[in-house]
Order: structure tokens, then sequence, then C-alpha cells
């Protein structure tokens, strides 16, 4: 009998035949109450149920702000190109909070997006660590009359994977929990969510206030709870809540502490709080709109905290806490760079203020004056042509006489007055366009192009002094029609034109920038071009000489008696040389003016071209440049606020 039993036992049946595992009717106790037993058992059925599959792999995460079709990546690429532009320009405290909030995108990216990070914050005595025991369905946090209890983050877990995300909240794996899950639809809509519980945000401790604000940086969402007593605190509503009002999405504000509340008083509290928070700035997600989800609750009795769950797990599973949190960061740091980014006006330099500058230098280098000395010289070049001998020797005499002491100490002292002048105007041109183009503009980039305007004005007048100079001593001027008499030279970007006359085949390769414009050592002085007329007035001109000469040859000659007395021809002849010369020369001074006069246009406008090339490779092209950059930093600017989700 007894071998019959051992054999029925190995076979797993009791000595009833029964299978194992039930009572046995020796000793009334089960077999397998042991722990070697109930692994035998659990081996046993899994075998009988047959193999498992293996356990579902966790596929790559995806970014956090890397959903398909969000906004958020070119809005933190074009903030990446903001920061990398403006480092030169801006100081590094105004592009600290951009620079945190990518540093913070980066390392959130490269964690779960499977998980999302609730925070729970509250004053003291507010209630917000019974709450937390009450969402997670046991006793985590600790809760009592002494202040503060929490004197550390806690963490509590739905679902594995989280430790990443923990390791960067500096949560130490002793002060991380498990909740009691009991299988609900609830339960399983939480399945992802990090729960923490903050210390008191007004705690006597200043540690405690330091984390409070540190994991409030990293977290994807917070849980503000309030009470009766200290819901319109001002410490929470203009320390946290005011600055955070962009962050409304994910802001879930709880007026815990209802059951002390009588009668209707709850309702009345819970509008004042949304009145509150309306005055921050805060919106309120009311009848679908986006904003703050505002609620009322006791985490004491449990009213309303199956709703919170309700909406926790609505929130957690739709996975997008993470991005709009980044997005709400954007929104911030892009509202505190706005002064510096966003111009009152339209800066720019327009064609006015450009002509401007441009009337300015050619005043200072003197291109008018230049045009009317260019202009005399081409008219004193035809009277000497064309003019009668006796008169032109009688303005040489004139000339000579008038060279006396005074007369050179005049023009001795007269340079530096000029130069001091032209000096004076350059640097209220350069000041005058400097004004024009940072109008509107926010002070970091005014100042910089205040910079560039100063900086490339540096030499400015000695540059115009040499253009000046070489306008004085006739460089460039066209000797008849080769136009080879030129000096043309660069600077910067592109060439300055000659100065008066047309570039020629001989005309010097453009320089560096602050080299002079015109050197001494190049200037050969040039008459102005003689007319296709010219040689015909100079012949008229020659046979009314030789007609006065004929004429009074032939007088002399009959006064002495060697000719035929006969005054009639040759004083007609004398009379007509005498009358012709004259009256040849004042014709050919009428038929200069129309050309002298174009000539002196002519000099005055490739001067002043010259000065406007000089000025424009030393201050308009590096105005215009930074106006430029400007325009870059303000269009990825707009790029980081066009898709904002706050409105800001």
């Amino acid at each position: 009998m007894t071998a019959v039993t051992d054999q029925g036992r190995d076979h797993g049946q009791g000595p009833e035949g029964g299978k194992a595992g039930e009572p046995d009717a020796g000793d009334g106790r089960r077999w397998d109450d042991g722990l070697i037993a109930r692994r035998a058992a659990e081996a046993a059925q899994e075998k009988a149920e047959g193999p498992k599959p293996p356990p579902e792999e966790a596929g790559p995460e995806v970014e956090a702000y890397g959903l398909p079709g969000s906004p958020l990546r070119p809005r933190l690429d074009a903030l990446r190109e903001l920061v990398g532009l403006s480092r030169a320009r801006l100081d590094g405290d105004t592009l600290a909070e951009a620079g945190r909030v990518l540093d913070e995108a980066s390392a959130r990216q490269r964690l779960s997006s499977r998980h999302t990070v609730v925070a729970i914050a509250g004053a003291t005595g507010s209630g917000k660590s019974t709450l937390f025991n009450a969402l997670a369905g046991v006793q985590i946090s600790d809760t009592g009359l002494r202040r503060p209890t929490t004197s550390a983050p806690i963490a509590c877990s739905w679902t594995d994977g989280a430790a990443g995300l923990l390791d960067r909240l500096a949560i130490p794996g002793r002060l991380r929990r498990r909740p009691v899950q009991g299988g609900t639809a609830t339960d399983e809509a939480l399945q992802g969510l990090v729960l923490v519980d903050l210390p008191d945000h007004d705690s006597a401790a200043t540690g405690h206030r330091a984390q409070v604000d540190r994991v409030l940086a990293l977290v994807d969402a917070v849980i503000w709870v309030v009470d009766p007593e200290k819901y319109a605190d001002a410490a929470l509503h203009e320390r946290y809540l005011r600055p955070l009002a962009g962050h409304a999405e994910i802001s879930f504000v709880v007026l815990n502490q209802i059951d002390r509340l009588p009668g209707e008083a709850a309702d009345l509290v819970l509008d004042d709080l949304r009145r509150l928070l309306d005055e921050d700035g805060m919106a309120v997600g009311e009848h679908g709109e986006p904003g703050a989800t505002v609620m009322s609750l006791s985490a004491l009795t449990g009213e309303g905290v199956g709703e919170l769950r309700e909406l926790l797990g609505r929130f957690v599973q739709d996975r997008t806490a993470a991005a709009r949190r980044l997005s709400a960061d954007v929104d911030a740091a892009a509202a505190r760079l706005r002064p510096v980014y966003v111009a009152e006006g339209r800066p720019g330099l327009g064609e006015r203020a450009r002509e401007e500058f441009t009337d300015r230098l050619a005043e200072a280098v003197g291109a008018a004056a230049a045009g009317q000395a260019a202009e005399r010289e081409w008219r004193r070049n035809a009277g000497r042509a064309c003019g009668t001998p006796w008169l032109r020797l009688w303005r040489w005499y004139e000339s000579t006489r008038q060279l006396g002491g005074l007369d050179l100490m005049a023009q001795a002292l007269a340079p530096p007055e000029e130069e001091l002048t032209a000096r004076q105007r350059v640097e209220q041109a350069v000041r005058k366009l400097a004004d024009d183009a940072v109008d509107g503009l926010p002070a970091p980039w005014a100042q910089a192009v205040r910079e560039a305007a100063v900086g490339g004005a540096k030499g400015l007048p000695e540059a115009l002094d040499e253009l000046s100079r070489a306008a004085q001593t006739g460089a460039g001027g066209r000797g008849g029609r080769s136009g080879r008499d030129t000096a043309s030279t660069g600077t910067g970007r592109g060439t300055v034109k000659p100065v008066p006359g047309p570039v020629g085949r001989g005309a010097a390769p453009a320089g560096r920038a602050g080299a002079p414009l015109v050197g001494s050592a190049g200037v050969r002085a040039a008459r102005p071009p003689r007319p296709a007329w010219w040689p015909a007035a100079v012949l008229a001109q020659a046979s009314m000489t030789l007609l006065q000469l004929f004429g009074g040859l032939w007088l002399l000659g009959q006064i002495v008696g060697v000719l035929e007395p006969g005054l009639v021809v040759p004083a007609l002849l004398m009379l007509a040389g005498v009358i012709g010369g004259p009256l040849v020369e004042w014709s050919c001074a009428a038929a200069a003016r129309g050309p002298a006069r174009r000539y002196g246009q002519e000099a005055e406008r490739r001067l002043r071209e010259a000065a406007a090339g000089c000025g424009r490779a030393r201050v308009l092209d590096p105005v215009a440049a930074e106006l430029a950059r400007y325009r870059e930093v303000r269009e990825r600017y707009v790029a980081v606020t066009e898709f904002s989700t706050t409105g800001r």
C-alpha cells in the first residue's frame, strides 16, 4: 500500500489519486507550501503552457521634440543659429537663457520620450505629499504636522526605463518608488508617468527652495497644489505662476482641502483662483481651449482624486508634454531676447541717406571747387591758345605782379585750415550716416553699426585729402585724346575711379584697404584736352596778328619814305588785324564756354565718384554688412517665434 502511494506521488498524484497540490489526507497540510515546491510547481505550469514569447523589446526612443509634424525642431535649429550668429555682438549673459534651453533640449532628446515627468509643487501645509500618496495608492511621501515634511524630491515611476530621467533630476535611488496598481483602465493610462514630490517652495530652508527651482526647470509638467488659505499667496504667483504663464498647457492648478470649505465656498474660491491666474497671464483651459487645468479636490477624503488621475492618464498617453515644455521654454527665451532683436521701425540705409553721405564727402573733398577750377583751367588754356599775343603778354605781366609776401603767407596758412575743415566734415558725414543707419535698431546692434562706421572712417580723411591734392595738381587730366595721364587705385571692395580723367592703360592695380588712394609719386600734371577747332582759331589769330604787323610795317615804310604814300590800304589792314584779333578771341571764349563747363562737370563728377567709392569701401560696406547681419539674425528670431504655441 505504501509503495502504491509513493508511486502515485511520483506521478504527481496524492494518496487519493488527486492532483498534487491538493490537501493531503494524512495530515491535512499542503505539500507545496515550501519555496522549492512552489518553484517546481511554477516550472511545471510554464512547461504545460508552452514557451512564452520573448519580452517585447523597446524600439529606439523617439526624440522628445522630434514628433512627426512638430514645429519644435525647426524652432530649436533657428534658435541655435541665432545664438551662434549673435555671440560676437551680444554678451554671454543675454544669451545664457537661450543656451540653457538648447542644452536642456539636447539632454531631453537623448532620454525616453515614452515617459512624462510630472512634479507636484506646493506651499507648506498645502497637502501635496498627501495628494502624491493618493495618486500613487501607497504611503510613499511622509505627511504630518512637522514642517517641512518633504526635505528632498521623491519620485514614483509607473513603468521601468525612467532611470535616465531621474538621474537628470538628481534623485537618488533610495528615493525612487513604485506605485500600487490595481490593473484598472486608469492605471493602464498612467503607464509612463513619473511623479515627483517636491519640497515646499516657501520652505524656511533655502536648500529646499533651490531644489524646487532646479527640478521645476527640468520636469515636463507641474501640478501646483494650493489650499484655501494660501491660494492667493504672492510668493506663489509672483515667483512661479506669473513667470511660468507661458507654460499653461503643462500646468495643473489643484485646489486641495475642499473638504474644509462648507457649501458653495469651494466654487467661490475656485473662481477667485481662476481670476488670479488670469491676472498672472496664465491661460485657463476651458471649453476645449488650450491652457492650464484648474480643478478642486480633497486628497484626504479622495474626492476629485479619481478625476485628476483620469486627466493625468490622458495627458501621459498624449506623450507631447516634453515637446510642449520645450516649446514654452523657447517662447520664454525668445521673449527675453525680444528687446535685442526687434527694432522699433525699419532700420537700414536708404537711398537718401547714401546720397547725403556722398554729398558730404564730395563737399569735404572739394568736388565742386575742383570742377570749377577745371572749368577755369580749360578756359585759360583756350585763352592762351586763341588770345591775342598782346593781351596774353599783359595777363602774364599782371600775374607776376600779384605774387607777393602776403599772398604766399595766405597760401601757406590756408591748407591746414582747409584740412581741418575737411576732417570735421568727414567726421560729421560719418556720424550722420551712423545715426541714420541705427535709427530704431536695438542697442547692441546699433553699437555694432556705430563701431563699424567709426572704424572704417579712421583713414577716410587722409584718403580724401589725397584725392583733393591729386585734383589740385591736375592728376588724371586727359592729356590729349589718349587719356593715359591718369591715376587709379582701389580700397576694400571695388576700384575707385580716377580723378578726374578716365582710367587708362597705365592705371595702377587695386590696393589693400587702408592704403592711400593716390600717391604723389603716381601723379603727373596734364593739360586739358584741346578741341578740334583750336588749330583753326590759332591760325585765324595768327592771321590777325600778321595783318597787324604787315599793316604797321607798311605804314612805317610810308612814313620813312621807303614806300609810296597811300594810307588807306595799310590802315585798313592794320585796323582789320587790331579788330579781328579780339573778335577771334571773343568768339573762341564764347565757343569754349560749353566745353569748359562740361569739362568742369566731368571733373567734379569723377572726383565725386572717387570720394563716394572711397566712402563706400571704408564706411558704407562695413555698415551695410552689419545691417545685413542684423537682418539675418532677425529672420532667425522670426523663425524661432513663428510657431509659438503660447502666443508670445
